[in-house]
């Protein structure tokens, strides 16, 4: 996006993106003096990771501030850092995208195909989600991005006014595709639903998500399979590391107006995760995502991955962990700096008749993040069966204040849709409650 200001008897432009060289702006200030507030990177890419302030008078009295910015300074304008905890590397903040603010640290529900199964967004708006997630790979296959943006974008499309994330469709394609064939150019894949033949690159990624609207666009990466030799890494990372170049100078030349997130992969290998970081910070982009973990591997390793991309990720920077996890590794990636999460577990299990239960006094304990704070409920088990209680007698949402253990064990007995409908509105509250605790704490200076 780019605009033109004409002030006086000059005039100048800007570019959100603050590309070398290249004006930007924060915001403009109707005060009097018209007090400007500009964004501009340093020529450089070897520039000192701190913000330099200049001001000046112009020749027709403008008083204008500049800030001379690292090159990877294009979150400044999107991401605001408000508090960070003295106990571990937790934030709180808030990310401002096209339809509004989001208070981090945030999880994201999962609307896979622009829905999540047996809620509408009425329903995930009264849980309190902020934000919800999209995928390129399946939106792009069924109904397809043409579609959504002839209704006028994903927002109209599912009747959703708050923020959307659209994952770039990578992990899918090697996942669910039938056949798929990498190339430099992109990936040749077979869909999983009838066997058509697509393709996907990172050009193509960044043309459906700004089809769909979204408010944060994933750039398109290569997700290696774990375990996986270095060697093999270092290619796929390679290769990752230049789809992220061509995915945000194609979103560029498109007139993308999302935020613009990369994504570090290497697998477990800290020396490639650190190269990685590093390659995305040089290229410059709004947000930056941990992905290719969340797999089989030791906890401690991706905990020890999340804490080495705290140090090189910029601090006014959003940090978003892409695919995980459990409640108790959520609280884990929190303390070591991410932002932003999404998950298809409070869904998919939820669907499976397994629910997440406060362990009582859940969240009263000054440090109850660092305590056994949950437990799972397999209700499909026959000791609910006489079982009159809520699911959780401390949960405030529709299941627990409305229904028993018993009836909702009955529901799920007969494949009755009510059944998986009540359980997904359980654990996303779960969920959601969970982060509002965990910033609740963090303000506390408890977290």
């Amino acid at each position: 996006m780019s605009k033109k200001f004409k002030l006086k008897f000059f005039s100048f432009s800007y570019s959100r993106e603050c590309e070398k060289g290249f004006f930007g702006y924060q915001n403009l200030l109707q005060t009097p003096r018209h007090l400007l507030n500009i964004t501009c990177s340093l020529a450089g890419h070897k520039a000192p990771p701190y913000l330099r302030v200049y001001s000046f008078t112009s020749l027709f009295n403008l008083k204008t501030k500049i800030l001379l910015l690292t090159p990877y300074s294009l979150s400044f304008m999107s991401y605001t850092l408000k508090q960070k905890s003295t106990k571990s590397q937790a934030r709180l903040g808030t990310l401002k995208t096209n339809h509004g603010e989001v208070e981090t640290p945030v999880f994201m529900p999962i609307a896979t195909v622009g829905a999540i199964k047996t809620l509408g967004t009425d329903d995930v708006e009264k849980l309190g989600a902020q934000i919800l997630l999209g995928n390129t790979y399946h939106l792009m296959l069924r109904p397809g991005h043409e579609l959504v943006q002839s209704a006028g974008g994903l927002h109209k499309f599912m009747n959703w006014s708050h923020s959307i994330l659209t994952d770039s469709g990578g992990y899918q394609v090697y996942s669910l595709a039938k056949l798929h064939k990498l190339t430099e150019e992109g990936v040749t894949f077979n869909s999983h639903i009838d066997g058509s033949k697509h393709f996907l690159s990172p050009e193509k990624s960044m043309e459906v998500q700004h089809a769909l609207g979204s408010d944060i666009v994933m750039v398109l990466d290569e997700c290696p399979e774990w375990p996986v030799e270095h060697e093999v890494a270092t290619i796929s990372l390679a290769l990752t590391n230049r789809w992220a170049k061509r995915s945000k100078e194609y979103y560029q030349k498109i007139g993308g107006k999302g935020l613009l997130f990369g994504i570090q992969q290497g697998s477990t290998f800290r020396d490639l995760r650190e190269e990685s970081a590093r390659a995305l910070v040089e290229i410059g982009f709004d947000g930056y995502a941990v992905g290719g973990l969340s797999f089989e591997e030791p906890r401690e390793e991706s905990y020890a991955v999340v804490a080495d991309f705290d140090k090189i990720i910029p601090e006014n920077s959003a940090r978003y962990f892409m695919g995980g996890a459990q409640p108790k590794e959520i609280v884990e990636y929190v303390k070591r700096g991410i932002d932003m999460f999404d998950c298809v577990l409070p869904t998919r299990n939820a669907r499976h008749g397994s629910l997440y239960v406060a362990k009582p006094p859940l969240y009263h304990s000054r440090e109850w993040y660092n305590e056994d704070f949950y437990e799972t409920v397999h209700i499909g088990n026959e000791i609910y069966k006489n079982d009159f209680k809520p699911i959780d007698e401390n949960c405030d949402c529709l299941a627990c204040q409305r229904y028993t253990r018993a009836y909702t064990r009955h529901l799920f007995s007969i494949n009755e849709t009510l059944g998986l409908r009540l359980a997904t509105l359980h654990n996303l509250y779960f969920y959601l409650n969970l982060m509002k605790q965990i910033r609740t704490a963090i303000s506390a200076g408890n977290f």
